[in-house]
């Protein structure tokens, strides 16, 4: 993957009907970053004074209205639901929610987004992703309706850096986001809440990584299968999982369990009634509290510092005192007393949703 330039266009190269005022725009530099702003792309843009389509000045013309999106970083859950929910927003901006449209993305080629992720794009459009390069090299477009979506790091933009007022609890657009993609991905709750006798839904996201592993991870299983009223399993979301087999499965867990990093990202796909354990935040105390906030669920993490050990063999050779690059041990029953707790305070969820 390359992404294209920063300004790829000249004077003249760039325009349309739209009036566009460089004084109004800043030119600071937190605000010239690549995902925070569109401004550095359309610098040269310029009003035309005739119409291109009619004056024959089109290589190619493109019907569908468009989106232009910039992506953040596409391998990762996270960082690529930053981009799906911007343009989730974007389509409220816009005040239409067509899947008959075309994603332009603003790279020279093709990239990891049309990976596992990438089984989202359906809930957006119903065509084939674009990559502006790879499309419309060397050729002079134009777009009959074009819109520039939202950035996934705009300054005070939503998700990735989104400032929570304190004390905010659950916004109905992250509920929406969830509906919308629940919808469009086909991807049905099977619980039946009216069931009392219906068992609580685990999961525990297992890493595959080097790093923030659970070392008594197997100790821990054995805890969890055995705790009453509950159906556990162990979740090993990678790269072989289709993806939207991952979000039915999260779709349908009461609960979810998992060591700080992007998988936790799994909790906006759960239901309203839902609550997340992060096991250990590492360190970063807001991130997926956040989230959690702004999705609506109760969130949950370890409290007590001295019912784990912290215990890596080979710490990394950049990052040793991170707490992202360690591995821990944790209390069996202070784990499984957290858990305890949050069985009790989904089940309250459950009967105050069913009211």
């Amino acid at each position: 993957m390359t992404r294209l330039k920063e300004n790829p266009f000249k004077d003249g190269q760039i325009g349309g009907h739209c009036h566009y005022n460089p004084s109004a725009m800043t030119n600071t530099k937190a605000h010239r970053m690549s995902l925070s702003t569109w401004i550095v792309q359309i610098e040269k843009y310029s009003s035309l004074s005739f119409h291109p389509i009619n004056d024959g000045h089109c290589d190619v013309i493109v019907e569908k209205p468009t989106y232009f999106m910039k992506l953040d970083a596409t391998v990762n859950l996270y960082h690529h639901f930053c981009d799906y929910f911007n343009l989730y927003l974007t389509f409220h901006v816009n005040g239409s929610f067509s899947k008959d449209i075309n994603i332009v993305l603003w790279e020279e080629s093709r990239r990891n987004s049309l990976g596992n992720f990438g089984a989202t794009w359906p809930a957006f459009t119903d065509n084939e992703i674009i990559y502006l390069g790879e499309a419309y090299r060397d050729k002079r477009v134009c777009f009959k309706e074009a819109i520039f979506a939202l950035l996934p790091r705009m300054v005070f933009g939503l998700f990735y850096n989104t400032p929570l007022v304190p004390g905010c609890f659950k916004t109905g657009l992250f509920k929406a986001f969830n509906r919308f993609l629940m919808e469009r991905l086909d991807i049905k709750q099977e619980k039946n809440i009216t069931d009392i006798d219906e068992p609580i839904r685990i999961g525990l996201l297992s890493r595959g990584t080097a790093y923030r592993q659970i070392l008594n991870q197997q100790e821990i299983e054995e805890a969890l299968q055995g705790l009453p009223g509950t159906k556990f399993e162990v979740l090993n979301y990678n790269w072989k999982m289709p993806f939207l087999d991952q979000l039915k499965t999260s779709h349908n867990l009461d609960i979810f369990i998992g060591m700080h990093g992007a998988g936790l990202t799994h909790m906006l796909f759960m239901p309203d009634w839902a609550a997340v354990f992060e096991v250990y935040n590492c360190g970063d105390e807001n991130c997926y509290k956040d989230l959690a906030r702004l999705r609506g669920l109760n969130y949950y993490t370890w409290e007590n510092e001295e019912k784990l050990v912290e215990r890596t063999e080979n710490k990394h050779d950049k990052y040793g005192d991170n707490l992202k690059f360690r591995n821990f041990a944790f209390d069996v029953k202070e784990f499984m007393r957290i858990v305890s707790n949050m069985v009790e305070q989904v089940k309250k969820n459950i009967r105050e949703y069913k009211a």
